[in-house]
């Protein structure tokens, strides 16, 4: 989110608290999607897109 901060619009965009979680940084992305039932494929690729355009 660092480095590429219109990726927050995506965990927002996906309902995923986790920008400002203070737990955020001990989670990979995988484990944040599972516990959010969110598909991390449907996620990373949105994601990656998102990064890409920045």
């Amino acid at each position: 989110m660092r480095r590429w901060p219109r990726t927050i619009r995506v965990f927002l965009d996906f309902r995923m608290p986790c920008v400002g979680c203070p737990i955020a940084a001990f989670h990979s992305i995988e484990e944040a999607c599972g516990e959010h039932g969110i598909d991390v494929r449907v996620f990373v690729s949105k994601l990656m897109d998102t990064a890409k355009a920045a």
